[in-house]
């Protein structure tokens, strides 16, 4: 039988751009682990503006299946979806029972077929980075913050001047001290430049997505994420599962460790901000569900031994935002090394480094320490799910 699975990328997200496939971990892993089970499998990656509301996304991913899954009716096989950060949100809208997504919604009976839904590091509740980036500078930050990690990923490290610009004024806008934009829109250009024309091209185009429609950021702020949560069903008989994770909280050593590896010191010192806006708490719109208990409590309790508090998070999302249906996993990780974007030195068995495309690179150090065995663990985990929910459906 053939699965569909549909992935949907985040705030930060693409599916292939500047010659490198951000999916291109996880892809290969669920494909791997679906055919080990038996079945057969084709995966698609979303492609929509990163920062988009979550309903017009929600349409986008709709109109993808609708005209990729061949055969509406049930015996089509399962089809599963994988949305990463924001990308979870639109999963969930897109599946919600009686929502209202635009006039013209293309045909849903694929619904019928829907057999899991899996958020990755997806904030439910919102998240208090939302609120910096729907600010004039914090729009700015955003974009230079998108062309870094495509620029990062794809081409490597880039120059410390570059980086080191990028850290002190997301500094002097989160302490508002003032910030001439021009600086932010230097910066952009100057990560720009380091591709060739085509990709460069690319890059801008996606950039220039962000300008004309920044509806998410807004949807994000978790006042709205309150309404949200009070206006969706889950489906019944569909899988719904989650994983979350959370980076250890920056420390000292970062400034230490400038002396030896200036460029991943500057890296750590960008997360620390990151970290430190995400971690702000709102008692009254607290980034979290009502009440921690059962399975999850007790996945959240095995992976940290307590409940994290309301300020831990992987840098962009408050980990208890991140929990939804089944908690599947948790653990110490990063927004973007559950993508399998980490440091890992090694190819993998009977790989060369060249071979391994697209190469783990991680370009947000935060120190969690994930690494290929935990990743696996990861995939093991969300793949188990999905064939659970194509189980059900049979």
């Amino acid at each position: 039988m053939l699965h569909r699975v549909y992935l949907s990328p985040g705030m930060f997200g693409f599916g292939r751009l500047a010659s490198y496939d951000y999916f291109g971990h996880v892809e290969r892993a669920l494909s791997e682990r679906l055919r080990g089970g038996g079945a057969d499998v084709r995966i698609y990656v979303l492609d929509s503006s990163p920062t988009a509301s979550i309903r017009r996304r929600a349409v986008r991913l709709a109109e993808t299946i609708a005209t990729t899954c061949d055969v509406p009716a049930p015996g089509g096989g399962p089809i599963h979806l994988v949305g990463h950060s924001t990308g979870g949100l639109d999963a969930r809208l897109v599946a919600a029972p009686g929502a209202s997504l635009a006039a013209d919604t293309p045909n849903l009976e694929w619904l019928s077929r829907l057999a899991s839904i899996t958020t990755v590091n997806t904030p439910h509740f919102g998240t208090p980075l939302a609120a910096f980036f729907t600010t004039v500078s914090g729009q700015r930050v955003l974009r230079t913050l998108s062309a870094l990690t495509v620029i990062a990923l794809s081409v490597g490290a880039p120059p410390l001047s570059i980086v080191s610009a990028l850290v002190a004024a997301i500094g002097r806008v989160d302490q508002a001290l003032g910030l001439e934009i021009g600086i932010l829109d230097r910066t952009t250009e100057a990560l720009l430049r380091r591709l060739d024309d085509v990709r460069s091209r690319e890059v801008r185009s996606y950039i220039d997505q962000m300008k004309e429609d920044n509806g998410a950021m807004v949807q994000l702020m978790p006042e709205a994420m309150d309404l949200f949560e009070a206006g969706i069903q889950d489906p019944p008989g569909v899988v719904c599962q989650s994983t979350a994770s959370m980076a250890p909280p920056p420390s000292p050593q970062t400034v230490l460790r400038a002396v030896v590896r200036p460029q991943n010191a500057l890296s750590e010192a960008m997360f620390a901000i990151l970290n430190g806006i995400t971690s702000r708490e709102d008692a009254s719109y607290p980034c979290a569900p009502p009440a921690m208990y059962g399975e999850n409590q007790r996945v959240l309790m095995r992976a940290f031994e307590s409940i994290p508090d309301a300020s831990a998070n992987d840098g962009v999302v408050p980990i208890r935002s991140q929990v939804w249906g089944k908690l599947v996993w948790a653990g110490y990780a990063d927004h973007l090394d559950v993508l399998g974007h980490f440091h890992d030195p090694k190819p993998g068995l009977f790989r060369t480094r060249r071979e391994e495309n697209p190469p783990h690179v991680d370009w947000l150090m935060s120190g969690s320490g994930l690494d290929r065995g935990l990743f696996t663990t990861i995939m093991d985990a969300i793949a188990e799910g999905m064939m659970e929910g194509a189980r059900r459906r049979a």
